[in-house]
């Protein structure tokens, strides 16, 4: 019965009319400090997560989890490795290439770009390249017919879209110290690779075939490339394969080139939890001064409550619920906003580069050129959680003072 008259009675005072005005300007500002709290911690918890997607979605999805790569120079024996490397039950699929480096050449431009020799067939089973390459571009992708995958970035920076032509100037290969003479190739831009970041600037693909015959290494390849079943244990499983085989091989995985993306997201992440306890904390901390010219404020009604036989029990109770009434209010208020800021943060933010001419996420530069969402009910739940037990025990001092109060004093006062 004196749990649900402390609620009935915490619940008329946050609604009732302070005699102060100083006391509900202070509740108002804590209840919107921790909804502004709780909103931006949600919002920031959400790009993380956001980033972590397409790290995982878009990068880790087009490039190889692992690569063997020959030592002593091109791999002749690629197909025996590539059945040997698939024997192994964390292997999901493996499959060849040729990297080149090369200048490409479009008029008065160039870029430097790295080139990539793929077979579209074993290539898919690796990686989802298809998937960010425009129209049907993939499935007439064959050699012989010196045709281009460009990135989008490589193709901007050129001005050139599919069909037209471009030339590509490769180093030759040579023991000779003399400064050769790189050779050139006319090849036709047979589709875009548009990935919305870093690699679109400087990748390009062409035929297996082709790659072999501009590099001159006749049925040899640079190295075998995999596609791990478990991702973020891509450097242990390459290491226990590349025990296994035959041939002498650099091992590499995604980690070495792009683990700290995904190490950086991490501590950001583990600092927005530190960020949202203090951020939340300190806003919380507003309560006690709440509550504690509440009690000021109510110290006649307390007496009265007293004098009816009311407990230490009950007023604490009373005081108790009338802050955790600021911090739930606060944290669902905050909960929401942020929520429908979080769903909408991509356009959001687009919205605000077109309206400031300026683009804070460069493709040039980062691995996605836009800032991606996406919400996750278990942060949500565990910000809104964290608000309300903070603002719990904030209201545990001053609904102890209040318990206190000697209501013949106050009353004598009166």
């Amino acid at each position: 019965m004196f749990s649900s008259l402390s609620l009935f009675i915490g619940g008329r005072f946050s609604r009732a009319k302070q005699r102060n005005k100083m006391v509900s300007f202070i509740s108002l500002s804590s209840t919107i400090g921790i909804a502004v709290g709780v909103a931006v911690i949600i919002i920031g918890l959400s790009a993380m997560n956001g980033f972590e997607r397409e790290l995982k979605d878009r990068v880790l999805s087009v490039i190889a989890h692992g690569e063997f790569e020959g030592v002593r120079g091109p791999i002749q024996n690629w197909q025996g490795i590539v059945e040997q490397v698939e024997q192994h039950p964390k292997i999901e699929a493996a499959a060849p290439y040729i990297k080149l480096t090369a200048l490409a050449e479009r008029g008065q431009q160039l870029k430097a770009i790295e080139v990539k020799g793929v077979d579209p067939s074993k290539e898919s089973s690796v990686s989802n390249l298809a998937q960010f390459i425009d129209g049907d571009s993939w499935q007439h992708f064959r050699a012989g017919e010196k045709q281009v995958i460009l990135g989008q970035g490589v193709a901007d920076l050129l001005n050139v879209k599919q069909g037209d032509y471009l030339t590509l100037m490769i180093p030759s290969a040579g023991n000779t110290r003399q400064v050769q003479t790189p050779k050139r190739v006319r090849v036709q831009v047979a589709g875009l690779l548009k990935l919305n970041g870093q690699i679109d600037h400087n990748l390009a693909l062409v035929p297996l075939q082709d790659a072999q015959a501009y590099a001159k290494l006749g049925d040899g390849v640079t190295g075998v490339a995999v596609k791990v079943s478990d991702v973020l244990d891509a450097r242990q499983i390459v290491r226990e394969v590349g025990n296994t085989l035959n041939e002498y091989v650099y091992l590499r995985s995604w980690q070495q080139k792009y683990g700290f993306l995904y190490r950086d997201i991490q501590l950001v992440r583990t600092i927005m939890y530190l960020v949202m306890v203090l951020v939340i904390g300190v806003a919380s901390f507003n309560i006690v001064s709440t509550l504690m010219m509440a009690v000021k404020d109510r110290a006649a009604e307390i007496a009265i409550l007293r004098t009816m036989g009311a407990t230490d029990g009950l007023v604490k109770r009373i005081f108790v619920w009338q802050g955790v009434f600021s911090g739930v209010f606060g944290s669902l208020a905050g909960s929401v906003i942020g929520v429908l800021v979080a769903l909408n943060l991509t356009s959001l933010i687009k919205g605000l580069e077109k309206l400031l001419d300026h683009q804070f996420l460069s493709g040039d530069i980062y691995f996605v050129d836009f800032l991606p969402s996406q919400v996750v009910f278990s942060d949500v739940l565990l910000v809104s959680v964290t608000a309300i037990v903070l603002s719990l025990l904030a209201t545990w001092y001053p609904a102890s003072r209040a318990s206190q109060l000697n209501p013949a004093a106050v009353l004598s006062a009166k």
